[in-house]
């Protein structure tokens, strides 16, 4: 039986910036804000995280906090994908030694690569390491899906027990093949009740940084059979899921955060700041929503 890493909803948490680095006197405000909100697991290091912009030793530096802050209290999932084979193991080798409970694993982007690429890079990282893989398949940002099949032989390497799907269309099938043993949650905000639904357990979130205990009780209510309720808070997340995604995210998620005094600073570049009608967007959503 495989380990299921978390069920409900898991942050996507946004890394602060100084000029000279990481906030980390922020990131430990922020991980403190989605504990207490009930969020039930960080994921640092993501691409919500900006980890793209992270040289290695920030980046672990980045890992270990959220380990050490956490203390245990939910699970830490380690962003230690790359499309380098050999990176994505060394710094999932790092996430482990810095004791995260999980790491998370995108698909290999710009050199992408065949479905029997995606098995054997999966493959050799999961072998890297003991602890739990969640694969991570988007490929509005990677231009590669991770095929159902490809899924299924993944899943019965021991220690990948779990995949961050963004692709709806194919949820029911990835359940069919790898069944109840194998965890599936969503990538996008604005379908977890259709994913969940079929039989995922849970979400990792953008809209979460912003609002975690909607976003959790989203799924917590579904995992406990009350679709009603879980539809209703989803439904009252579309406009605000819609300016959080007006543009590359996570520039929209930062600026909102700003907006709500939480003070997270900038995006590093290439990411910018919104543009003025964006802004103006993003603010009467947030206003109807009562975050401002």
């Amino acid at each position: 039986m495989k380990k299921c890493v978390f069920t409900g909803s898991g942050v996507a948490i946004i890394t602060p910036f100084t000029s000279d680095g990481i906030d980390f006197d922020k990131l430990g405000e922020l991980i403190e804000f989605q504990i207490k909100e009930k969020t039930d697991a960080i994921v640092i290091c993501g691409t919500t995280g900006e980890a793209s912009t992270m040289p290695d030793e920030e980046h672990i530096s980045a890992i270990a906090y959220a380990v050490k802050k956490v203390n245990g209290r939910i699970p830490v999932i380690a962003g230690t994908g790359s499309n380098d084979t050999r990176h994505a193991i060394h710094l999932s080798k790092r996430a482990q030694e810095v004791g995260a409970d999980a790491i998370l694993s995108v698909t290999p982007y710009y050199n992408k690569t065949t479905q029997l690429g995606l098995y054997e890079h999966f493959k050799v990282v999961a072998e890297s390491i003991a602890i739990p893989v969640i694969l991570y398949n988007v490929p509005s940002r990677t231009n590669l899906n991770i095929n159902p099949d490809t899924i299924q032989k993944l899943s019965a390497i021991e220690n990948i027990v779990a995949i961050k799907e963004c692709n709806l269309n194919q949820v029911g099938e990835i359940i069919n093949l790898c069944g109840e043993d194998f965890t599936v949650y969503s990538g996008e905000d604005g379908l977890v009740v259709p994913l969940m639904a079929l039989g995922g357990k849970g979400v990792i979130s953008v809209m979460a940084n912003i609002i975690p205990k909607d976003t959790h009780d989203i799924a917590a209510k579904l995992l406990a059979g009350d679709l009603e309720g879980s539809r209703k808070l989803q439904l009252g997340t579309v406009e605000l899921i819609k300016a959080l995604f007006i543009e590359v995210s996570p520039i929209p998620v930062k600026e909102a955060m700003n907006q709500m005094g939480l003070n997270v600073g900038k995006c590093r570049m290439p990411l910018v700041d919104m543009g003025a009608n964006n802004k103006d967007i993003l603010v009467k959503a947030l206003r109807n929503y009562g975050l401002i």
